[in-house]
């Protein structure tokens, strides 16, 4: 019998090998022959014991909110509502407001608020609940809704592709309502819009899913502490000035939660028993979650069903989290000597549709002509230029 070749065909010059082949150089050809197969053969290259997912609602939720933004500006049409617009002889109709009331280069707050904007008065007042949902596919302008579809994108692939849309889906639609909802119940005078609660919650559900599937992980810190770093410099912005940073906790929060509840990966011995190839060999039975996972399970079902239940709750009651919680402003604005946290006030004289105000702050004096001078949001950002 001759010794068996790369390609596994027996060959003459092979055999003449082993004739002349000293008896104390190795074992015999027969019984290495003989040897009983391994109970461990390797899988094959393609063998996939968790299943890759073609990520699709990601790219189209980017691309809705892109069209709703075109769609807003149509709507804002600045060159017929406004005296001041930028790039009304390139864009026409949809031209952007003037960058000293929107510098993120779109639409008036005005417009905003009629679309769906997160406005608290008209949520507890006008039983306007939607709004915790319809702010989240709203952006205050280009710059705005570029960086978070650019984010999305980033974030967002990558998770549907190892979770499925059927995960993703409503991880990013609970996470960016859990985000209105912190940020209604902290930012009372403000309206809010954007993306960026529903983006903290894939950054968090990223951060829980590493937790949770902490035994699946190769290079476990270095993996942990990437993500805390990424966590940490987008969670920093937010204490900029004019940035809700109570949505982007409100969703990180979320998210986090929800990735302990649909991103679970069972264990990898369980996954191998059930979907390996065949002619691989499985040691053990094994559970198909660890205890730890099941006790992350049920903790984040029970302050999920906590959050959303007491945070409504407290909306619909006008509960203002500010007036009982004296530091916390510091968690969407810190002041320094770059800029100021202090919301502008004004002394306010009005006749008919004019109105005189005069900033508290430096004492600047400023008469405007309002179309509708009931709207407080309109009447705030006159005061917040009159005190710059």
């Amino acid at each position: 019998m001759g010794r068996r070749t790369p390609s596994g065909y027996s060959t003459p010059e092979s055999d003449l090998e082993i004739k002349v082949q000293p008896r104390n150089s190795g074992p015999k050809l027969e019984e290495r022959d003989e040897r009983p197969p391994s109970r461990h053969p390797i899988p094959p290259p393609n063998y996939q014991p968790y299943k890759k997912w073609f990520p699709w609602l990601v790219p189209v939720i980017t691309i809705v909110n892109v069209a709703l933004f075109i769609v807003v500006m149509y709507i804002n049409n600045c060159p017929r509502n406004s005296q001041s617009c930028f790039g009304t002889d390139f864009f026409g109709r949809f031209a952007f407001q003037d960058v000293h009331e929107n510098p993120l280069l779109g639409p008036s707050t005005t417009t905003l608020q009629q679309l769906g904007a997160l406005d608290v008065t008209k949520v507890v007042e006008g039983h306007q609940i939607w709004r915790l949902f319809s702010c989240m596919w709203l952006h205050a302008g280009l710059f705005h809704v570029a960086a978070n579809m650019l984010s999305l994108l980033f974030v967002g692939i990558r998770l549907e592709q190892e979770f499925g849309f059927f995960r993703i889906g409503p991880l990013y639609v609970l996470a960016g309502v859990g985000g209105s909802l912190l940020s209604a119940l902290f930012v009372k005078r403000k309206i809010s819009v954007g993306a960026s609660g529903a983006l903290f919650g894939l950054l968090g559900a990223m951060l829980s899913e590493l937790i949770t599937n902490w035994t699946l992980y190769e290079n476990k810190l270095a993996t942990l502490l990437t993500l805390l770093l990424i966590i940490a410099i987008n969670l920093a912005v937010g204490i900029l000035p004019h940035v809700d940073n109570f949505a982007h906790l409100g969703g990180f929060i979320t998210g986090f939660l929800l990735g302990c509840v649909l991103l679970l990966r069972p264990q990898f011995g369980w996954v191998n028993l059930n979907k390996a190839p065949p002619g691989y060999f499985v040691a053990s039975k094994k559970s198909k979650y660890k205890t730890y996972q099941y006790v992350l399970l049920a903790m984040s079902i029970a302050i999920l069903l906590t959050e959303f239940v007491l945070g409504l709750v407290l909306l619909t009651k006008g509960w203002d989290g500010n007036a009982h919680c004296s530091w916390c402003h510091y968690l969407s604005c810190v002041p320094t000597p770059l800029w100021s946290c202090t919301e502008a006030r004004c002394a306010i004289i009005q006749l008919g549709n004019q109105m005189n105000m005069t900033c508290t702050s430096n004492n600047k004096n400023g008469t405007y002509t309002l179309e509708n001078p009931s709207n407080t949001f309109e009447i705030q950002l006159l005061c917040s230029k009159l005190c710059k």
